[in-house]
């Protein structure tokens, strides 16, 4: 571990920062791969009502990343203040306890999945011709997948916690490239002409169980080598401890519902002006996940580090962290609003080749593509305050940017400019929700008695 002490105190600030983050940005990039892939092999078909199934599913699955982010961010975040100030025993006893935790949730979460499905479909905006289709998705994807989506997650940023981004990297992307390959063996050529929809859904599933068996392979290996454990040697972990793994993973799951929430509110407003809209926004909530997930990425590799300099009291290392990956994410952010401004048509036709349907795409993507670099900089305060375990002020600020500016303002626009309202918003919350951030931020300084 001498290497990743090196990594995280001494190591220039640049080179420690893409060693953590580009592992993780690569394997978001690939994460988002293979969700797209789901929609773009679907989209082939050229059936709108296909897509827009997909779509519908989205916000349920992300409900998985909800959970996974409980004890994935509760869990590694306080993993790595735990070795910043020496305590490792600790730090094994938390990373166990999350382990057996979010198994727990998974099951849960799926169980619940099962018993409400279809009048939960039905409640999203599922049409009649949408319904069958979205059924098929949300069984293999939610419902049986959901258990090794919530493992993986968690498993995953155990890893990253104590610097080992690239293998936690590895595995998501291996299941990225799994994915790709399943998509159209499944669609076109083991199941039936009418069953892409299901197709797909099988090939996301046991890509997913593919990824697990890996981070179980590799994160064995490391219980032996770092302070990750997956059972309890003893001593469970403090009280102190449990409360700061549910003080900083509850609000960082939050933060994930709201977004998962807002969009449950995007498709049903796109819902109730037709299946093509709905389809439409559907392309256009994947494919601007491109800067989003790289600015997450980014995020993802900023967290231990700023985590650990924090404990360790190096707050002059932990400001060059934070504001060169502030930088980075910032810059690349707008140059994806001038990409996408100028290629939407292309983008959508690359999906689908329904006219109404590229044509509404087109437009809504123009619209929300200026919320980029906004975005990044609400997302980035966030990360921060959970590396610092500031577990309160990372739920307000996701609290803020969704229920007091999001949502409100996609009903008050969509009641005045309809979809174009709706495609707006994202831009002008941000913007607020940016502002407020950084209000926020320098409380947080001035209480820490930083300069």
């Amino acid at each position: 571990m001498k290497d990743k002490k090196f990594l995280f105190e001494e190591d220039k600030v640049w080179h420690a920062l893409a060693v953590m983050a580009l592992p993780a940005i690569a394997s978001q990039l690939i994460a988002l791969v293979y969700n797209i892939a789901d929609t773009w092999f679907v989209g082939r078909t050229n059936d709108p009502y296909m897509v827009a199934a997909c779509s519908l599913v989205l916000p349920v699955y992300m409900i998985t990343i909800v959970i996974s982010n409980i004890f994935g961010t509760g869990g590694g975040t306080l993993i790595a203040r735990l070795i910043g100030c020496g305590q490792e025993e600790e730090a094994s006893r938390v990373s166990a306890s999350c382990i057996r935790m979010s198994l727990c949730w998974a099951g849960v979460f799926s169980l619940l999945c099962l018993i409400t499905m279809k009048p939960l479909l039905i409640f999203l905006g599922a049409s009649e011709n949408v319904l069958g289709y979205a059924v098929q998705y949300m069984i293999f994807v939610v419902i049986i997948g959901g258990i090794p989506m919530i493992l993986t997650s968690t498993l995953s940023s155990m890893l990253r916690s104590i610097g080992l981004s690239s293998k936690a990297s590895f595995g998501l992307g291996m299941g990225g490239i799994l994915n790709i390959a399943l998509d159209p063996l499944f669609m076109f050529v083991i199941l039936p002409d009418g069953k892409q929809v299901m197709g797909a859904a099988l090939a996301t599933m046991l890509s997913n169980m593919a990824v697990l068996l890996y981070f179980i392979f590799v994160y064995k290996k490391a219980s032996r080598e770092t302070v990750l454990r997956a059972y309890f040697n003893g001593e469970k972990p403090s009280k102190k401890s449990m409360s700061a793994i549910f003080g900083v993973g509850i609000p960082a799951a939050t933060g994930i519902f709201l977004f998962d929430l807002c969009n449950i509110v995007i498709n049903r407003l796109a819902a109730s002006y037709g299946d093509k809209q709905l389809a439409a926004i559907g392309i256009v909530l994947k494919v601007e996940r491109l800067p989003l997930n790289i600015g997450v990425g980014i995020c993802m590799g900023m967290v231990p580090l700023l985590a650990y300099s924090y404990s360790a009291k190096n707050i002059k290392r932990m400001d060059s962290i934070f504001l060169f990956g502030r930088a980075v994410g910032v810059l690349i952010g707008l140059i994806c609003v001038a990409l996408y401004y100028v290629f939407a048509p292309v983008v959508m036709q690359s999906f689908i080749a329904d006219a109404d349907t590229v044509l509404y795409g087109t437009q809504f993507l123009r619209a929300r593509c200026f919320a980029t670099p906004l975005m990044f900089l609400c997302f980035s305060m966030v990360h921060f305050t959970q590396a610092i375990g500031r577990g309160k002020e990372s739920f307000w600020l996701a609290v803020i940017r969704q229920i007091v500016f999001n949502i409100p303002l996609l009903f008050l626009l969509s009641s005045l400019l309809g979809m174009t309202g709706v495609v707006w918003t994202q831009a002008i919350a941000d913007l607020f929700t940016a502002i407020v951030s950084y209000i926020i931020y320098a409380r947080i300084r001035k209480q820490e008695g930083w300069r």
